[in-house]
């Protein structure tokens, strides 16, 4: 752990693309997390600092169109290979079977994220030694103000190991993640042009208004300091 910190206190004012070099050099065993715009900027970084590219991302099952066709998108424009990872199709079928496609928004989301996005996550992540994620400090004011470039992630670490968060877009701005994709040509969720933000699966995702943040988007019938899937668990949890 101590190493880990002192590697944080290094790369803390960094660059995202310093942070990613850093890390690239360190693991070689080692993931990009994708799903939105601050992933796509991570991507068009990292594939020009490194050969051995590892991309992953979560099809939950309930996506929206625009975003399958985004992962494609993405898959087509860098060449890359982006390995797709689904639920246990046995725990969704329990789960709806025994409380229907929307229980979430009577008992919350923490159950359904758990089937569809945390346990897939759990899998893939207990076969590397490092992973990199986009999340930003100002993404959610009840959970993410405190996140760090780099971490220990106790919550994801397989048995016996020591896993490492790499978030280089940690101290990055909404406006600094748009201007980078303008700038670099990066494609995007088509969404965003819809007034869609902060995008999940489509049945807890809409489009914000003006002035509002973009977490009020996703899970709007639940208290904004609960506003993780449980793919940050670590966020509630230092919070608590």
């Amino acid at each position: 752990m101590s190493n880990i910190r002192e590697l944080q206190d290094e790369l803390d004012s960094e660059s995202p693309r310093a942070v990613l070099k850093a890390a690239f050099k360190r693991y070689d065993n080692i993931a990009i997390s994708f799903s939105g715009a601050e992933d796509v900027v991570l991507i068009e970084m990292a594939h020009k600092l490194t050969d051995n590219l590892k991309v992953f991302t979560l099809d939950t099952g309930r996506l929206h169109p625009e975003t399958h066709e985004f992962i494609e998108r993405v898959r087509k424009h860098y060449g890359i290979s982006i390995k797709v990872l689904f639920p246990d199709t046995s725990e969704v079928q329990d789960l709806v079977n025994q409380k229907g496609l929307f229980s979430f928004y009577e008992d919350g989301h923490g159950e359904c994220c758990g089937v569809r996005k945390v346990n897939p996550l759990k899998r893939m992540l207990a076969g590397v030694d490092a992973w990199i994620t986009g999340q930003r400090k100002d993404q959610s004011p009840g959970t993410r103000n405190d996140v760090p470039v780099i971490q220990e992630d106790a919550t994801f670490a397989g048995p016996g190991k020591t896993l490492v968060k790499f978030n280089p877009l940690a101290n990055w701005t909404s406006k600094e993640v748009w201007d980078y994709i303008r700038m670099s040509e990066a494609p995007y969720n088509e969404l965003h042009e819809k007034g869609f933000v902060s995008i999940g699966c489509q049945p807890c995702t809409r489009p914000v208004l003006p002035g509002q943040h973009e977490r009020e988007g996703r899970w709007w019938w639940e208290e904004a300091t609960q506003k993780e899937c449980g793919l940050h668990a670590g966020n509630l949890i230092a919070r608590q």
